[in-house]
């Protein structure tokens, strides 16, 4: 080949844009100037925290223009079909990983970096033993630029605030507890902790005060059910739940008890669930005591993945919707039924967990099985995500003066 047809060549450029984005927006890559009707991949490469490696790769064909963008079809890979996104939410952990692996993000105020390359053909294994055509960085932010993270270490209550910039105050708030019983045993939880929490929150001179909501997950939901029917002191302007029960362990206060006991709990609703999915014929012989749903005086919104094998969300949501139903404040209840969807409905686009290795104590790790399918399980968050913001919009921004700071 002569010198003049080499400088001619022109290398493959990948592009993502943009290529620094917050968690829950889409981004659009696109690979130009490759050899027409060839096959490719497109890989993304992640480092997690924990120093693990996930990845994620898609099967393409290059047009008759030498291009290839993930809203073409792809026909093998992590994921198939036209899915923009599926180079994040089909993350998982690279050949030889360890086992249970959870993809979880603790430091908010750093970026998650992914690694977006093209490879010649279709790879399926030995990503770093090859060289890339091209490749491109992308940051994904859980923090939105000029939001203000401050540590709240107060009445024995540990926790953060995030403030936007530029706004207007007092704000309404959003409380989230996002926790499992595994947490439970670094965390001084007495009977008022969450209560505290609240108030914490509530009192803040950047709060309205009437316009706290709360947002739980897995047990956080369970908190969130037991502060909009039990507590005397919280009254929360609406809550969302997110695959919690209702159930409470021999009629006791939940945090109440011991580590000890609330293992035991966790345990038996983990070996009933398990050996035996029926709710009325299990469950309900053991626990012959709910919170009383009937009780909630706020909007609820409650989020249910029909495939979660860690809590029988749909039976726990009949439940609840039909003491609502019988208390006549079924006008406060909306719910939300994901198929394939398991327990750990996250924000868009994370990636999918079936099993995971939980700490259930300081040295007793636990393979615990969340379920879900990855592609219906990342359809859920894509949807609930956008639908928790309305709601939580709708309720907390009521006000017209309100909306207007948004």
């Amino acid at each position: 080949m002569t010198s003049a047809a080499m400088d001619s060549i022109v290398a493959p450029l990948l592009s993502v844009a943009p290529t620094r984005a917050l968690v829950d927006e889409m981004f659009t890559v696109r690979v130009e100037n490759l050899p027409p009707c060839q096959h490719f991949t497109l890989h993304s490469l992640h480092l997690s925290e924990d120093n693990d490696y996930w990845e994620a790769f898609g099967h393409y064909t290059s047009n008759h223009k030498g291009t290839v963008v993930p809203q073409d079809y792809t026909k093998g890979g992590t994921y198939t079909g036209k899915e923009p996104m599926g180079l994040l939410w089909s993350l998982r952990p690279v050949p030889g990983s360890r086992k249970g692996l959870r993809l979880r993000k603790m430091n908010v105020c750093s970026p998650l970096l992914y690694t977006i390359s093209v490879y010649s053909g279709h790879l399926v294994v030995g990503f770093r033993a090859q060289a890339p055509l091209a490749s491109a960085l992308a940051e994904r932010w859980y923090m939105a630029p000029g939001v203000q993270r401050i540590s709240i270490k107060e009445k024995a209550v540990r926790g953060t605030m995030f403030f936007p910039p530029g706004t207007e105050w007092p704000l309404p708030w959003t409380l989230g507890y996002y926790f499992g019983p595994g947490e439970m045993e670094t965390t001084e939880m007495k009977s008022n902790y969450f209560e505290t929490a609240f108030n914490i929150v509530k009192d803040h001179p950047r709060v309205i005060s009437n316009k706290v909501g709360i947002v739980g997950l897995s047990l956080g939901a369970t908190v969130a059910f037991y502060l909009a029917t039990e507590s005397k002191v919280v009254k929360p302007c609406c809550c969302v739940c997110i695959n919690g029960h209702h159930f409470n362990p021999s009629g006791k206060h939940l945090f109440d008890l011991s580590y000890d006991s609330f293992k035991m709990h966790v345990r038996k609703l983990s070996a009933y669930w398990i050996d035996c999915f029926e709710y009325q014929e299990s469950i309900i012989i053991i626990y012959l005591n709910f919170w009383q749903m009937g009780k909630i005086n706020c909007p609820m919104l409650l989020v249910c993945g029909e495939d979660d094998q860690n809590v029988p969300a749909v039976e726990v949501a009949d439940d609840i919707e039909r003491m609502v139903r019988a208390a006549g404040k079924d006008r406060l209840l909306t719910r939300l039924n994901y198929p394939g969807a398991g327990h750990l409905i996250e924000v868009p686009y994370a990636p999918h967990f079936r099993v995971t290795a939980f700490m259930q104590a300081k040295e007793q790790k636990v393979m615990i099985v969340w379920g879900g399918q990855t592609k219906p399980h990342s359809d859920a968050q894509e949807d609930s995500w956008q639908k928790i913001l309305d709601y939580l919009q709708l309720h907390l921004y009521s006000c017209p003066s309100l909306a207007s700071k948004l």
